[in-house]
């Protein structure tokens, strides 16, 4: 029997699998297709990863590997002795609306320090899914492709799948299968939410006269269309109420109509090589969990494309995951530890489809929702409205409720750059809480005696503390508990219970 099987083997499923795989579980992966696809590669495969999302592979040792199959040679020198943060270069968009980095007052983003990984990283889902299939692999994890799950039954100790002709039997499952989840389906989730405005298109097509669209993201009075770099590759969003979903297959009069009026121009499609269509239904599971059944990414959460926050979204919910999910299957979690992954992460999630929702609102075509569009623009306009976008696309804001009120806990961990020259990312490639001691008298190191095999003791100095003498970071690399300068070590051991536990 395994510890954990896993529904999908796209990114989020992958990640699981890493983390659950350094734990020490043993864990199947089980993916119902047997290769890739041209959607899943350059150009059509294309996504955007978070700051927060690409901290997740630094912290791991995965971000070279990241970047080099991800083609990308300027990012950042990560042997570089910064002085302070440098802002990022670029912050995508609102519902097409395009924003200035340079409007960006980097004094305003929440306690920030000098590191490397601090902007995101367009990639491709084949790249991102290559090194995380390669780290799976170096893991222990089993990937069985061409295993489609159909059925699952569950009872107090254990789930049973049935994928092809073989049955497969964890202590737990979790469905990273997608936003069709079969997982959800078979293990009855409550999925509930709201019905389309809009109906996108994403293509590859040839064009007589491609002169006649602009290239990026363009926002008209009937839709959005957007051109990118790639001859041919074309997105589109028609706010037709999400009338034309992947029921129907879209023909090159239909699709030329759309381009035509969304875009308000003559331009002519010859030829359609591939073409995909999605709308911007937004749901979500009521819960996280049912029974032994979790889900992750798509799975427990769909909505619009809009401002690349689906990939994003559910690498967190993988990293939030993985560690409670590796603790509870090896029989060694503080009682309670697993629910916190819905407990965190629905909000997440939920903020997420509101976010689309809204972008979703101000692209309708009628006089109301135009002028609120316009005034949005003008927000937009300005270095508060650019940060503030920046805050929620790029992770900075998000933040645990844990009950502290001081202001690091709950939050992303900055990558702390120590006097001997490492980072907090250095130490944390396993997949270990951290407990970082800045006080002169090292007097954490008792207090964390019990914790040592679940939490790495870090008694070093570091160049910028931000005010804090000592932090417990848990494996997802969320601040569990801050202090200083005199820190409460029964605070520290009250937070280190509840979520380590003990080991004894």
């Amino acid at each position: 029997m395994y510890d954990v099987v896993i529904a999908g083997a796209g990114p989020v499923g992958l990640l699981l699998a890493c983390e659950l795989g350094i734990a020490g579980c043993d864990v199947l992966v089980l993916e119902q297709d047997d290769a890739g696809t041209p959607w899943r590669a350059m150009p059509l495969g294309m996504r955007g990863l978070s700051p927060a999302s690409v901290e997740v592979f630094h912290r791991r040792g995965m971000l070279p590997a990241l970047l080099q199959a991800s083609g990308v040679e300027d990012y950042g020198d990560f042997d570089a002795d910064l002085q302070e943060a440098p802002a990022p270069r670029s912050v995508a968009h609102f519902a097409g609306m395009m924003l200035d980095p340079a409007d960006i007052d980097t004094g305003a983003l929440p306690l920030r320090l000098p590191s490397p990984v601090l902007e995101g990283v367009m990639t491709s889902l084949e790249a991102v899914e290559s090194v995380l299939a390669e780290q799976a692999a170096k893991s222990g994890v089993t990937i069985r492709r061409g295993e489609r799950v159909t059925a699952l039954r569950q009872d107090s100790d254990s789930v049973t799948v049935r994928a092809g002709d073989h049955e497969y039997q964890g202590r737990w499952l979790v469905g990273c299968d997608g936003g069709r989840s079969t997982v959800r389906t078979l293990a009855d989730f409550e999925f509930t939410g709201t019905e389309p405005q809009f109906t996108g298109y994403t293509m590859l097509a040839s064009l007589a006269d491609p002169e006649k669209l602009q290239p990026g993201f363009t926002l008209t009075p009937t839709g959005m269309y957007l051109q990118m770099p790639t001859p041919g590759h074309i997105g589109m969003l028609d706010c037709d109420g999400g009338a034309f979903d992947r029921t129907q297959k879209p023909t090159v009069e239909h699709l030329q109509d759309v381009l035509r009026r969304v875009s308000g121009t003559d331009v002519t499609l010859t030829d359609v090589e591939l073409v995909s269509t999605f709308t911007d239904r937004a749901r979500q599971t009521t819960s996280y969990r049912q029974g032994r059944v979790l889900l992750a990414g798509d799975a427990a959460h769909i909505h619009s494309p809009l401002g690349a926050q689906g990939l994003n979204t559910g690498i967190g919910d993988a990293v939030n995951l993985g560690w409670k999910l590796a603790a509870t299957a090896q029989g060694y979690a503080p009682q309670g530890l697993l629910d916190t992954y819905t407990q965190e992460r629905h909000p997440v999630g939920a903020q997420i489809l509101e976010w689309t929702r809204a972008q979703s609102a101000v692209m309708r075509p009628d006089p109301h929702s135009q002028a609120v569009q316009a005034l949005v623009r003008d927000l937009l306009a300005t270095r508060d409205g650019t940060t503030y976008v920046y805050n929620r696309t790029s992770g900075s804001s998000q933040r645990y409720n844990l009950g502290s009120t001081h202001p690091l806990v709950g939050r992303n961990a900055p990558d702390f750059h120590f006097t001997d020259g490492s980072r907090l990312s250095d130490y944390m490639h396993k997949g270990h809480g951290v407990a970082i001691d800045f006080t002169a008298d090292r007097r954490l190191a008792d207090a964390i005696s019990g914790y040592e095999d679940l939490v790495r003791y870090l008694p070093t100095a570091a160049r910028n503390e931000l005010d804090c003498a000592a932090l417990l970071i848990r494996p997802d690399g969320v601040i569990a508990w801050a202090d200083g300068p005199d820190p409460d070590l029964t605070a520290f051991a009250h937070a280190a219970d509840r979520w380590f536990g003990t080991t004894d």
